[in-house]
């Protein structure tokens, strides 16, 4: 679990919350007609610009936010400098009972094992790495839309709260409730898309883009192991994926 993301939300969240009860009661920033213009304006628009189907499946792409299982990549190139070795010295065959955890270097290895040509092998896997940025990129293009909708959502509510209140000036009763949807949708949009919307989808992003450096470095070690390369030269190669300061912990 991430949990500086958890922390984030929550704290962010808590400081305003904390903020509100210090100067009045929290019921006066709660707002039904405010709510409902802007969370349900924003998934309505959503639903417009992608299909259902990939805005729900934004949500599960969404969780990479919360929970990080890619492992490290210097923890990574010690499992394939491993599993290089094993394959020099029996074979190819002998990795046939390895237990691999990450799915893209585990089908890696069963189609090296099965005896795929190495070029069919990066070519397939390559193609599954587009593939999976590709629905990544989906899900953070739904997002940053979500981050820039919320607001607009809040000018709305804001534009329609003014008209209300300049139609009724001569009901004082009516001002308040009136005024409350001007300001407050605006408030409601700004949390919506500046704590949660966009911080998420660059998150998102860069555990793409973390993703894509294990993906390269899986894709670079079956080259090196289906080739037989041996597997200090091997390590060498892989390190130049990571910043030095993790190259230092292999020592």
């Amino acid at each position: 679990m991430d949990i500086a993301t958890i922390i984030g939300i929550i704290g962010g969240l808590a400081l305003i919350i904390i903020s509100i009860l210090m100067g009045s009661s929290l019921s006066a920033f709660i707002n039904i007609p405010g709510l409902m213009i802007v969370v349900g304006g924003t998934i309505m628009a959503t639903l417009i610009m992608q299909k259902l189907n990939v805005v729900l499946g934004a949500i599960n792409v969404a969780m990479n936010a919360f929970f990080d299982k890619t492992e490290p990549p210097d923890v990574m190139i010690k499992q394939i400098v491993n599993l290089a070795a094993k394959a020099r010295k029996g074979g190819l065959l002998a990795l046939e009972n390895e237990r691999i955890s990450h799915p893209f270097l585990a089908r890696s290895i069963r189609m090296a094992v099965d005896g795929v040509e190495p070029q069919e092998i990066i070519q397939t896997m390559k193609i599954e790495k587009a593939s999976l940025h590709k629905r990544h990129e989906t899900g953070q293009k739904v997002f940053r839309f979500m981050g820039a909708t919320a607001p607009a959502m809040g000018m709305i509510g804001t534009l329609i709260g003014l008209v209300q209140m300049l139609r009724t000036m001569n009901d004082p009763s009516s001002i308040g409730p009136a005024m409350a949807v001007a300001l407050l949708t605006t408030f409601y949009g700004a949390v919506l898309a500046f704590l949660i919307f966009n911080p998420l989808a660059e998150k998102l992003e860069e555990r793409t883009k973390h993703e894509k450096i294990i993906m390269d470095i899986i894709l670079s070690g079956i080259e090196g192991i289906t080739k037989g390369i041996n597997q200090s030269i091997l390590e060498d190669k892989l390190m130049a994926y990571i910043a030095p300061k993790m190259r230092n912990r292999r020592q």
